[in-house]
């Protein structure tokens, strides 16, 4: 097997990195992103859990795409809830960022989120 060269993906249009990552990864065909918060590029959440989970996917969204990727090229996702009561709210608004055949996925409850986030999204896509 030959090594792949790795690139480092960022973008403006999303948060950058607030600690000693990357916004995303990509290796060949394969991209993966860090857990995206519900903030926008300033650094400013919305208030509801339903309005941070469209920023959230918007931040993955605007990543893949500095990559050349789609929400269509996601394969797995994993959610990370503040409080899992929260899950059915997050998924309303997740449903509209996905269409059929839709990606893997778990969702968990954190004990906390970074800057008192209520969700984070990460994704491993493919091209």
């Amino acid at each position: 097997m030959t090594q792949q060269e790795r690139l480092t993906i960022a973008t403006s249009e999303a948060p950058g990195a607030i600690g000693p990552y990357s916004q995303a990864v990509q290796i060949g065909n394969v991209l993966i992103t860090s857990g995206q918060l519900g903030m926008n590029a300033a650094g400013e959440f919305p208030k509801t859990v339903e309005e941070q989970t469209e920023r959230s996917l918007l931040n993955v969204k605007a990543i893949l795409e500095s990559a050349g990727f789609g929400m269509e090229n996601i394969i797995k996702t994993t959610v990370f809830l503040q409080d899992m009561n929260d899950f059915q709210k997050v998924n309303e608004v997740y449903a509209t960022f996905f269409a059929e055949p839709y990606p893997a996925r778990s969702a968990v409850q954190v004990a906390k989120l970074p800057k008192g986030g209520l969700v984070e999204i990460e994704v491993i896509a493919v091209k």
